[in-house]
């Protein structure tokens, strides 16, 4: 089959499911290279306890690196299609399917630590947003930093005119808001187009440093404003999902939570070694603003944030209550 990528467990429950009337195997996509920390983290777990639940009847075999076609942004279209039984995403890759989900990501709607929890309790708001897929999984990753090829950002004036790639829509509103130019581009682009200058920098979590070898291009991080938090999910096709029987079923769904956590856990961890290693090597430099400095971009991105909402709720979106669900304990 030419697979890149195939869980251990997973392969060991094939056998098994292979003898098993009723038998099926799931396929499921990532854009994301087949050494990135997701495949053990994430995949091994959720493919064993699918396994276990099903008794080997169901497994699922992980196709890394875009491998059942390229394209970060065309992975939701696949499942959609059924081309992948599941895969994994960004939200903010097909921003106008999930426009309530992306309020998840903008500065202050959740924190890093507790936005994994904040959303799956309120996941019945989004429920819409959904329909033509199954959601599976959902979580937040580590807070986006500002990444810098050759120009230090030590002020918000720093960023003026600049190329920055954004994650998404709402991600480039407050990027553009900073003063820069917003470039939308998936993850596996930056590396090139920080190397060739097309960009100046990349509003990204610090997990990419080494998942996507970030570091080598980087030179300049900067934190210490309130930034974006990106979500990512893991969806599946809606018809493969209902024709499986309730133990399959319920099997797929109690494993997307355990993955929602571990995904959270994974990204947020990484995140912080991460940027210790690049903090300690030389010619690296990671750059906390003074607090005069953060106020200036948090009042742009208050502003952004602002008008982002406004806007949603001119659209008939409940935009505001949604953030406030967020926020409430």
């Amino acid at each position: 089959m030419g697979v890149l990528t195939k869980i251990a467990g997973a392969t060991l429950a094939l056998g098994i499911a292979a003898q098993t009337a009723g038998a099926a195997e799931l396929k499921l996509a990532d854009f994301q290279p087949p050494t990135h920390f997701v495949v053990d983290k994430v995949y091994a777990p959720f493919t064993q306890a699918i396994s276990e639940a099903t008794g080997g009847n169901m497994t699922v075999e992980i196709f890394m690196g875009g491998e059942l076609g390229p394209g970060p942004a065309e992975q939701y279209n696949r499942v959609v299609d059924g081309v992948a039984d599941l895969a994994f995403s960004l939200p903010g890759y097909t921003a106008s399917n999930f426009p309530l989900t992306l309020l998840t990501e903008l500065p202050g709607s959740i924190d890093a630590e507790t936005g994994t929890d904040r959303i799956l309790a309120n996941i019945d708001m989004l429920s819409d947003e959904y329909r033509r897929v199954v959601l599976v999984a959902l979580w937040n990753n580590a807070p986006n930093l500002l990444f810098m090829a050759e120009k230090p950002v030590n002020t918000l004036e720093d960023l003026a005119g600049l190329n920055i790639r954004v994650p998404s829509r709402n991600a480039g509103i407050v990027v553009q808001a900073w003063g820069a130019n917003p470039v939308s581009m998936p993850a596996p682009g930056i590396y090139n187009a920080m190397q060739t200058g097309v960009l100046d920098g990349a509003m990204i979590d610090a997990t990419t440093l080494g998942a996507f070898k970030l570091a080598e291009v980087t030179n300049y991080i900067t934190t210490g404003m309130d930034s974006t938090i990106s979500d990512f999910f893991i969806v599946m096709n809606r018809d493969v999902f209902d024709g499986l029987d309730d133990t399959a079923q319920a099997a797929i769904l109690e494993a997307g939570k355990a993955a929602s956590v571990n995904g959270h856990d994974a990204w947020n961890g990484v995140a912080v070694g991460a940027l210790e290693a690049f903090a300690a090597t030389e010619g690296k430099q990671v750059i906390t603003l003074s607090d005069d400095e953060a106020a200036k971009f948090n009042a742009a991105s208050a502003a952004a944030v602002e008008q982002i909402l406004t806007d949603a709720e001119a659209g008939g979106m409940p935009a505001r209550a949604f953030v406030e669900a967020l926020l409430a304990e």
